[in-house]
């Protein structure tokens, strides 16, 4: 994978993303942040900015492949090993509602987001992919999973990514006050049917469910799992998408289609999972290890994501996952109103 001359260079390059992303796991820790839904994901990609934006310019040339590699090949492996998180049987237990809820918001979600942010706000397209994607499955990790697909810049990901935590933590603030109001006239099954198909992060799902009650926390994570699990088919449908939407401009002809084979074997890793052949310990293991693996893909990002090329962007993609926010709140009560009766 590296020239031999260069791997100890790359291996420094590694364990210092490796550095900053323990310091982001341990800032999760703190209370106040937990409190806002802010995933260790969340804080690697700020501190991992903050750092492009302030000392970069001091790591050694050499260390750089270390970084990419964060980016590029241990994000791929983390998102297969997510697969981890999720079984076939949490997907039968939510039942039809479930599902239909969480298909037709990611769905919906998506079209909507890619028609507005093109069409409308004429914003770039990988943009307009990546905030979209965030806001239709599961914010941060479906960001990372996305990018390798359209290969879009590593600036372009931290603003979907910044998009993700504006809303979804609006998200997990509101949707308990709405609930508890009588607004949102919900059982708490279907009350947790709604957080989970509609809501950003995982942990948003959580901190929303749980100021609830402990059904509704539980419903809405086994929710949130089958939009996870909807990535696969998403990046592979997308790949599609982008290979027959792209032509060559010298000869105008159609670009190779590109299988993310990593969204392939995430949707194997989570059926072996579904076997329950390995002790929980181990799957616990394995999903924390996991989580430290997509945090340091994250905190790269942020390394590799300069202010300067947000300059001529604007607020654009605030103002596209802002209008997903009110579409989720308002399509989602309909959609899940529509789920439950089914």
């Amino acid at each position: 994978m590296f020239k031999k001359e260069q791997l100890p260079h790359t291996l420094n390059g590694i364990l210092f993303v490796a550095l900053f992303a323990t310091a982001a796991w341990y800032i999760a820790s703190f209370s106040f942040f937990k409190k806002l839904g802010l995933s260790p994901l969340i804080i690697g990609i700020i501190i991992g900015a903050f750092y492009a934006n302030t000392l970069r310019g001091h790591l050694p040339e050499e260390w750089n492949p270390g970084i990419i590699f964060s980016t590029k090949t241990l994000l791929r492996g983390a998102i297969i090993f997510y697969g981890f998180r999720i079984t076939f049987q949490n997907i039968a237990a939510v039942g039809i509602p479930g599902i239909f809820a969480s298909t037709m918001i990611v769905t919906f979600t998506f079209i909507i987001g890619y028609i507005i942010g093109t069409k409308i706000l004429k914003l770039d397209r990988d943009t307009t992919i990546l905030t979209s994607a965030g806001s239709s499955i599961c914010g941060a990790a479906a960001v990372l999973a996305t990018e390798p697909v359209v290969k879009a810049e590593a600036y372009k990901s931290a603003i979907a990514v910044a998009t993700v935590v504006i809303f979804g933590t609006t998200a997990m603030f509101l949707y308990p006050i709405l609930y508890k109001s009588g607004i949102l006239d919900f059982t708490p099954k279907e009350m947790g049917i709604y957080i989970g198909s509609t809501i950003h992060e995982v942990a948003h799902v959580v901190g929303a469910g749980s100021a609830i009650s402990a059904e509704v926390a539980k419903e809405a994570v086994i929710v949130k799992m089958i939009r996870v699990m909807l990535i696969s088919p998403f990046l592979i449908i997308l790949g599609i998408f982008l290979a027959k939407t792209a032509k060559n401009k010298i000869s105008n002809k159609k670009t190779k289609i590109a299988i993310p084979w990593f969204a392939i074997w995430f949707i194997v890793v989570a059926g072996f999972n579904s076997l329950n052949l390995l002790p929980l310990k181990i799957v616990n293991t394995i999903n924390t290890l996991d989580t430290f693996a997509l945090t340091m893909a994250m905190t790269a990002l942020g390394m590799e994501t300069n202010i300067n090329k947000f300059k001529g962007v604007g607020l654009k993609p605030i103002y596209l996952a802002g209008i997903l926010f009110i579409w989720l709140l308002i399509g989602g009560y309909f959609i899940t109103k529509i789920s439950i009766n089914l």
